[in-house]
């Protein structure tokens, strides 16, 4: 407990007002995943003074007695047990010791006695390991490494695997794939708790994209991209979304990538997972949804500066791909 009043001393008390519980808990195990509990830390638990001070609070609960190893040969302790949990809104799963490593039932016990109080628990990578031996996940649907993916399927057969995409949300449990997917996951959360425009800013203090389409199979056994290829494709993402309110045909981007068109869609396909049109849909209506969340913009002109070529095109994919129309979601989400 003395570390929540330290949180609290800490951090300006407005910030209670934004969520109706802020405080976001990262486990600590030995044998830690240094990666993925680092992503946890970046994101929630460093202090955005340019965001004001409604913003998370963070601390680190220890699973058992430390000092605790971490992968890279670091040592680290924590200044809370597990008793900790009670009192989480957000509860992060850095990746677990191994897929064979047994899951104490102690843990298992105050994850579910969390869940029970309304903390959500978001996993990371083998993380889902976690959430699956504490029955959390039994009827639902959930992700993880895709070298992991049939060894979940194996041992828990009640867990729904779906190896192919980066991130799962099912509401207070949230499952993403190999480490790096952890940040998508977290920026998603971060996403549905301060809307898109603040996790544009996270992400791009991260130097790293706000959404990422496609799913793993963009990563799976894939031979890797020469380096000219890399950076060229790397540059068109950025130069389509500055460009999504224009109309970008196949040759306009084929040619601004300097390849042939059937080159272009095989390798944007080969890199994204997904074909051109597909992608550029994806970031029309995200962009849509950052117009709709910050101002009384007429319908008419969202689907302008967001690249649809009318208000019914915007409301067409805003409805196959959030089952929401524009104005529903803007009501969901002005802020």
């Amino acid at each position: 407990m003395a570390l929540l009043s330290t949180i609290v001393e800490i951090m300006p008390k407005s910030i209670a007002a934004s969520l109706a519980n802020p405080l976001v808990l990262t486990l600590a195990y030995d044998g830690l995943c240094t990666f993925e509990f680092g992503i946890a830390v970046e994101i929630f638990g460093l202090p955005r003074p340019e965001l004001g001070a409604n913003w998370y609070r963070f601390g680190v609960v220890a699973i058992e007695p430390g000092p605790l190893r971490a992968a890279g040969g670091l040592r680290l302790s924590a200044d809370a047990g597990l008793d900790l949990l009670a009192n989480a809104g957000t509860i992060v799963v850095p990746g677990w010791k191994g897929i064979d490593a047994p899951v104490p039932d102690t843990l298992c016990c105050a994850l579910r006695a969390a869940h029970d109080q309304g903390a959500r628990l978001l996993s990371i990578c083998s993380g889902a390991f976690v959430l699956a031996a504490c029955g959390l996940l039994d009827g639902k649907r959930a992700t993880i490494h895709w070298r992991y993916a049939d060894a979940l399927t194996q041992r828990y057969p009640a867990v729904q695997v779906h190896p192919d995409v980066l991130s799962v949300d099912e509401g207070t449990l949230i499952t993403s794939a190999g480490s790096a997917a952890g940040i998508d996951a977290c920026l998603h959360l971060v996403r549905r708790d301060y809307g898109a425009k603040v996790a544009n800013q996270v992400a791009r203090r991260l130097v790293v994209p706000p959404h990422r389409d496609g799913g793993q199979a963009q990563f799976v056994e894939r031979p890797v991209a020469s380096q000219r290829e890399s950076a060229t494709l790397g540059g068109l993402f950025d130069w389509m979304r500055g460009r999504v309110h224009e109309d970008l045909s196949i040759e306009r981007l084929a040619l601004q990538a300097h390849m042939s068109k059937r080159t272009f869609i095989r390798r944007f396909t080969a890199a994204t997972g997904v074909g051109p049109g597909e992608w550029l849909t994806s970031e029309r209506v995200e962009r849509a949804k950052e117009l709709l969340e910050v101002g009384e913009t007429p319908i008419d002109e969202v689907a302008d500066r967001s690249g649809f070529s009318s208000a019914a095109a915007l409301r067409h994919h805003f409805r196959r791909r959030l089952g929401v129309t524009p104005s529903a979601y803007r009501r969901a989400h002005l802020r």
